[in-house]
């Protein structure tokens, strides 16, 4: 139909995922979804493209009658590419996930689930990233789906400006469980990053890259602490890094 909606999605964890299947059923209920994601996990990229290879796009069967790829690169370039050569028209919205995994706090810049959702804002196209905060390659995604078809729903009614992206993410909670959706802040917290020093069977040292997550910000209107209280968090993020108060305060400068 020439006035269906049409909704591009797009994961971080590839076209296997279960959590890109739970999102595909979720989107159908509101247009024509065209799946175009990652033929393998791409998690950390974050906003990183392919500039040093071409990029393949292979036709997937993994979603029945939707018509879906799986592509060579990262969530940026599935982003890209659908828009310049898949898709016939500029999707209504691009909706990336289900993550395998939580991306709230500043995990946002690592996540390529986030950055699909922030490069659709940068083309102007109105675009959700959703996350479950469990790792599990089985994870329940149900309460994903309840909640995000209530935030589509208010998306869609109550339309924010194209060049803003919503994070979204959802405790490991069942339905029942879950106290409300809660608009809050991004909060403040990093990786208290490690290293394990290993060696492989040439005595050659390798590193694995591990740590714990550090929540130094105690507010009460953040992400993390939405999901510590049984809240979904949606966050309103944009791509424009501009610190605008210390703007602000270096026009001061004498330079």
């Amino acid at each position: 139909m020439e006035n269906e909606r049409l909704i591009l999605v797009t994961n971080d964890d590839s076209v296997n995922a279960k959590g890109i299947h739970a999102l595909v059923e979720m989107a159908q209920q509101f247009g024509r979804v065209v799946v175009v994601a990652p033929d393998k996990p791409q998690s950390g990229m974050g906003h990183a493209i392919t500039i040093n290879h071409p990029l393949r796009l292979f036709p997937s069967d993994f979603f029945g009658q939707v018509e879906a790829y799986a592509c060579s690169g990262t969530p940026v370039d599935c982003v890209k590419l659908a828009i310049s050569e898949v898709l016939h028209r500029r999707p209504d919205f691009i909706l990336s996930g289900i993550n395998h995994g939580e991306n709230s706090s500043t995990n946002v810049l690592y996540s390529g689930t986030m950055s699909a959702a922030i490069e659709g804002a940068m083309e102007g196209i109105p675009s959700i990233g959703f996350s479950l905060a469990d790792f599990a390659p089985d994870a329940d995604f149900e309460a994903c789906q309840y909640f995000g078809a209530q935030l589509l729903t208010q998306f869609i009614q109550s339309p924010i400006s194209a060049s803003v992206c919503l994070n979204v993410n959802v405790p490991k909670l069942k339905i029942s469980e879950i106290q409300g959706i809660q608009v809050c802040k991004q909060a403040h917290a990093y990786w208290a990053d490690r290293f394990e020093r290993r060696k492989d069977q040439f005595g050659r040292e390798y590193f694995w890259l591990s740590g714990e997550f550090a929540d130094v910000d105690q507010r009460p209107d953040t992400d993390l602490q939405a999901l510590k209280n049984g809240f979904v968090s949606v966050v309103p993020t944009h791509f424009d890094l501009t610190a605008y108060e210390t703007l602000q305060q270096m026009k001061n400068w004498k330079v």
